[in-house]
């Protein structure tokens, strides 16, 4: 296990963590959320060896999040971080079979992914989850408030960040502990663990506020429902939480409507961060389709 440094084609710096060896015959690449970082899988990363045996698991830093170099304004969107992910898979993963896991943002990284590189995609990935995610439907988003009081909120949000990129200001905030109550009430199901919400808003605080904004922007143009066909001919696994207020259970619904071969599982009275409040049952099921890919390969 190690962390380093990949560099992309255009100079940014990716923090990439890495446990297994790089021969492995599967690779799961674990793809983070919004304003998150790759610490929102670890629980995951390190439970799933245990569960599929020999195998390659590989998260990173988006661009513009935790340890990766910050992105450059226009740069901020689902499209660029796509791109990179087919880099990280050409360049790190380049041979035996890939399963993708995208929470939130990351899922919808993966859709887009097979938007624009469809050969890639189709060449390399054997099996995906999509965790907490949507295919489109956003832009309407009230955060589970009442419609008036919900898009007012996410307008002084989106205003907030951009009075701050203007000021040149580096993170959100130099103290999350206000912040809290807030982000348990947004990104939580009932009963969270302390610790969870603890370093998830510690996150979410030392985000660049150009993180914030320019990528929020982005979640509300994201419209992917066609590009869900290049899924189709693989295993699939829909997760949702039932609380979840930033991707309803709704958009799951959607997502598993248009792949019938997937397996929708929705976890009563969990949120949005579903890898950290249901770390067990999403490792659980990363690792059956980690196990039906590796069946497949051991026949071929």
């Amino acid at each position: 296990m190690g962390v380093f440094t990949f560099t992309t084609r255009d100079g940014a710096c990716l923090a990439v963590e890495e446990q297994g060896r790089a021969d492995a015959p599967v690779t799961v690449v674990l793809v983070h959320g919004w304003t998150l970082d790759r610490q929102s899988w670890r629980r995951v990363a390190h439970a799933l060896p245990g569960r599929c045996g020999d195998i390659r698991v590989l998260r990173y830093d988006l661009r513009g999040h935790g340890q990766s170099d910050q992105a450059k304004p226009g740069g901020t969107t689902i499209e660029q971080l796509a791109d990179d992910l087919a880099e990280v898979l050409t360049e790190l993963v380049p041979h035996g079979t890939v399963v993708l896991a995208g929470h939130s943002m990351g899922g919808m990284t993966t859709m887009a992914l097979a938007q624009r590189h469809p050969e890639l995609f189709a060449e390399r990935v054997a099996a995906v989850a999509l965790v907490a995610t949507a295919c489109g439907g956003l832009s309407g988003s009230t955060l589970g408030l009442p419609a008036p009081l919900g898009r007012t909120v996410i307008r002084g949000q989106s205003a907030f960040g951009k009075a701050l990129v203007k000021r040149r200001v580096r993170r959100l905030s130099k103290y999350p502990t206000p912040l809290r109550p807030a982000m348990r009430w947004m990104l939580f199901g009932r009963q969270p663990e302390k610790i969870d919400v603890r370093e998830t808003t510690a996150v979410i605080a030392g985000t660049s506020p150009l993180t914030l904004t320019g990528y929020l922007d982005d979640l509300f143009l994201h419209e992917r429902r066609e590009a869900l066909a290049a899924f189709r001919r693989l295993p699939v696994v829909v997760l949702a939480g039932s609380n979840d207020r930033l991707t309803p259970q709704r958009c799951a619904e959607v997502i598993a409507r248009e792949l019938p071969q997937a397996e929708l599982i929705v976890f009563p009275g969990a949120g949005h961060m579903l890898p950290l409040e249901r770390s067990v049952q999403v490792t659980e099921r990363i690792a059956r389709l980690v196990n039906v890919v590796s069946e497949v390969h051991a026949q071929v």
